[in-house]
């Protein structure tokens, strides 16, 4: 499980990491699972090897058209237009990848010369390989980069981008048991293979908010997935 998240030559090293961690806490939730996976400092996804393009995993939206980028931008400008023209403007991307939707958006707003020159590129991420992949495609355009949505400018209005973002934050995975009762899903040690498993956390979950009032219901061996960092992030923004 741990090698299909963490990818190739840095599958041993992280899942070692996990094994120590969970032998010394504790089975551990869902969340800080995927949270290691993707963000480890040395072995994470993310931080540690291209995963958008021709080389990776996977491929977004901009990287298969410049036209997305290019719509956002102008989807931009319009909107400052409506906010009345700020004469500062900030453009803020959320997760931006390789800086290809930020370079598309800000050749479509050179379109209206009067927003381009109100604008300031805001990129947030957290990975150091993927801000200078930024930084090379956003060369001369005056970006800025920060990693947290907490340090964003609140001097001046924002427009804000999130392309796949959300739904690629850690989640909580809760399943409803035999007994009836929702228990959360960890990530334990897996003495017969050395590797990882999925258990449940045997105490009852009290269903605050964590789980939608239409799903409480659910048939028993039903899976149900909560986000605090989108929640957080949500909070955040507003």
């Amino acid at each position: 499980m741990v090698a299909a998240a963490t990818g190739g030559v840095k599958a041993a090293p992280l899942l070692d990491i996990l094994r120590r961690r969970i032998a010394a806490e504790g089975p551990i939730t869902v969340t800080a699972y995927m949270a290691d996976c993707l963000l480890h400092p040395e072995h994470g996804y993310y931080r540690s090897q291209e995963a958008i393009g021709l080389h990776g995993d996977f491929i977004t939206a901009p990287e298969i058209s410049q036209m997305f980028g290019e719509l956002l931008g102008l989807w931009a400008a319009d909107y400052w237009q409506r906010m009345g023209a700020p004469a500062q403007c900030y453009l803020v991307e959320l997760g931006p990848g390789r800086g290809t939707l930020m370079r598309d958006a800000l050749r479509a707003a050179r379109a209206l010369p009067a927003f381009r020159a109100a604008l300031t590129p805001v990129l947030v991420e957290a990975s150091a390989r993927l801000r200078g992949l930024q930084a090379a495609a956003l060369e001369g355009e005056g970006a800025i980069w920060h990693e947290q949505i907490a340090a964003i400018p609140k001097d001046a209005p924002l427009l804000l981008l999130a392309n796949e973002f959300l739904d690629a934050l850690p989640v909580r995975q809760f399943q409803r048991g035999d007994d009836g009762a929702w228990h959360e899903r960890c990530v334990g040690l897996d003495e017969a293979t050395n590797g990882l498993r999925f258990l449940l956390d045997p105490r009852a979950l009290p269903f605050d908010d964590l789980l939608p009032p239409v799903l409480r219901d659910s048939p028993p061996g039903s899976i149900v997935e909560s986000s605090p960092p989108v929640r957080a992030v949500a909070v955040e923004i507003a």
